[in-house]
């Protein structure tokens, strides 16, 4: 089994814990959180802590907390002999301190109260040294069959190209949401097209499952629909469109 200490107390720290402590190869000792109160629902899953000067020995040290907090808390643990990784997208690995460093980004959005599969979420993993890569790789493979080695600079783009297709299509879910709730319109009629947009990439690239009336060049129906836009609604709605026709070579302004 792999001795591990988990660092941090929110939703990605959460679901970790749950994984870790259900894996038959993955010993997690411990939970650190400058806050035990808010780690309270991690006893379930193994020992809690407040005090980085009683952590425990352990092979891997795996900092799941916000990124600005990665420096400062990465600094406690200088002394110890294991392998200390973050968990960042946007991070570096050479935010890190100690000597042994790495990182292990699972690409996926965590809400506590949603549970998750690790197997089938993809994780970006990056050591500087090939015995500590070795050692990472394992950990990840025993709760993942998708593990990708993904340096600092590849890891960076591919957490802007997640910002994309994840917290900005749920705004504009958002932004769907209120225009039905404005109109007395069940949210609940758009979820069959969300879903079938989201099935296409598996088969077709984005540019192929494109459609919609910028697609087509229909400004007639665009037109229409601007006149029933909010000041916000339109600048986001233009702002897309235009983009639309501009990669499908129309150089016409809407």
């Amino acid at each position: 089994m792999i001795p591990v200490v988990l660092l941090g107390g929110g939703n990605l720290a959460f679901h970790l814990a749950q994984t870790f402590a259900e894996s038959e190869e993955i010993d997690l000792l411990q939970v650190y959180n400058r806050t035990l109160a808010n780690i309270e629902e991690f006893e379930k899953f193994a020992p809690t802590t407040d005090d980085p000067e009683k952590l425990v020995p352990a092979a891997v040290y795996i900092i799941a907390t916000s990124d600005k907090a990665i420096a400062e808390l990465s600094a406690k643990l200088n002394d110890v002999s294991g392998l200390v990784v973050h968990t960042s997208g946007a991070m570096e690995i050479n935010i890190l301190s100690p000597k042994r460093k790495g990182v292990l980004y699972p690409l996926q959005s965590f809400t506590k109260d949603k549970n998750v599969n690790f197997e089938s979420i993809p994780l970006c993993i990056e050591t500087e040294e090939t015995q500590d890569y070795v050692l990472l790789e394992k950990l990840a493979k025993t709760i993942s069959t998708k593990v990708y080695p993904m340096t600092s600079a590849q890891r960076k783009k591919l957490h802007i190209a997640a910002v994309f297709v994840n917290n900005f299509v749920n705004y504009m879910y958002g932004m769907g949401e209120q225009i039905c709730q404005d109109h007395g319109i069940p949210f609940e009629v758009l979820l069959p097209l969300i879903k079938e947009t989201a099935q296409k990439m598996e088969t077709l690239t984005p540019s192929q499952a494109q459609t919609g009336p910028a697609s087509r060049k229909d400004k007639k129906t665009i037109a229409l629909h601007k006149q029933e836009l909010t000041k916000e609604q339109l600048t986001i709605y233009n702002l897309l469109s235009e983009a639309i026709l501009k990669k499908n070579n129309d150089g016409n302004k809407l």
